[in-house]
């Protein structure tokens, strides 16, 4: 028994900084910005928004789709790298504003390869007969976490949550492969506030561009193929690859290697910037309303990041 995808839901903030205005802050301009990343905005919280209540519309929007209660979700699973609070965990906070009050909750980091990371186990959980409805969330207020005057890292982010609630069904397809390898989390980084005694550059994030590049392009036509090689098709086969969001450029260098159109893999970082974990279900949102999937669609999502982590998933649309 694996789970179906039977509802998505997406919640962007209605702030928008572009490019010219991240040009006010740090050296830089539109032309340049979207030429290395295919970026032209991102939106920001404002007011009383959070990862938490970002969360919590998004998961209203995947339950109204599903058609199931708040009531019967059996857990939630919420994966950011930047929650609003320590304790309480997100997870329990938009357990209490949707009213699930029968989930079983919890948060995840794997920083940009979460959602995926959460999917996954959310399909473990299903196919050990423990849960058979659950809701798993990408959210992230990246925001919090920039450093505005650095310009290697602040014309990249943005915020944003997405949703899906995964339900047991025994026609629903699934296979993964997930990877880590801790030996260069330095790559993409950042200390926490309550780390005391390290140099002032620890608690800005930081990533080395080019090894984040080279990393990507890399990991991604390998965990295809790896993927392929525990499936009864090939990546040919494939009708949609839901790729995290960084940068177009590495999604053209990636794809060029697997030697597949580009039109497999659809692109919405222009709008969004680079929303972490929020990334792929913000995507599977857009693509689902905007009527992209039809049922029997053969999809894989692909997710790598921080950690260093990266992995893909195989399913069947069914809804």
């Amino acid at each position: 028994m694996n789970g179906r995808i039977c509802g998505t839901g997406s919640y962007i903030p209605g702030r928008i900084l572009t490019n010219d205005d991240i040009a006010q802050m740090v050296e830089t301009n539109d032309a340049w910005i979207q030429e290395r990343t295919g970026i032209a905005r991102r939106h920001i919280i404002s007011g009383d928004e959070s990862t938490a209540t970002m969360s919590a519309e998004a998961s209203k929007k995947a339950l109204e789709m599903s058609g199931i209660a708040p009531e019967e979700i059996d857990m939630i699973i919420l994966s950011t790298a930047s929650p609003n609070a320590v304790v309480p965990c997100v997870a329990c906070q938009v357990q209490e504003m949707i009213g699930a009050k029968n989930a079983v909750c919890y948060d995840l980091n794997a920083a940009c390869s979460g959602f995926l990371y959460a999917y996954c186990t959310a399909q473990a959980f299903i196919r050990s007969g423990i849960y058979k409805t659950i809701l798993i969330i990408g959210a992230e207020s990246l925001s919090n976490l920039v450093n505005w005057k650095d310009r290697s890292t602040c014309i990249l982010f943005g915020d944003g949550a997405g949703a899906a609630v995964v339900q047991a069904d025994p026609d629903a397809p699934f296979e993964c492969v997930l990877h880590s390898d801790g030996s260069k989390g330095d790559a993409l980084a950042k200390a926490t506030p309550y780390t005391k005694g390290l140099p002032e550059e620890a608690y800005n994030m930081t990533m080395d561009g080019k090894e984040i590049f080279m990393f990507a392009v890399k990991r991604i036509p390998e965990v295809v193929r790896e993927l392929m090689e525990k499936l009864p098709i090939c990546a040919e086969d494939v009708d949609l690859f839901v790729l995290h969001q960084a940068n177009a450029r590495i999604v053209e260098a990636a794809v060029k290697k697997l030697k597949l159109p580009l039109e497999k893999f659809p692109m919405d970082m222009h709008e969004y910037g680079n929303t972490s974990s929020a990334s792929i279900p913000i995507l599977l949102d857009e693509l689902n309303r905007a009527g992209r999937f039809k049922k029997g669609d053969k999809l894989v999502m692909i997710g790598f990041g921080g950690g260093l982590t990266w992995g893909a998933a195989y399913l069947e649309w069914q809804a």
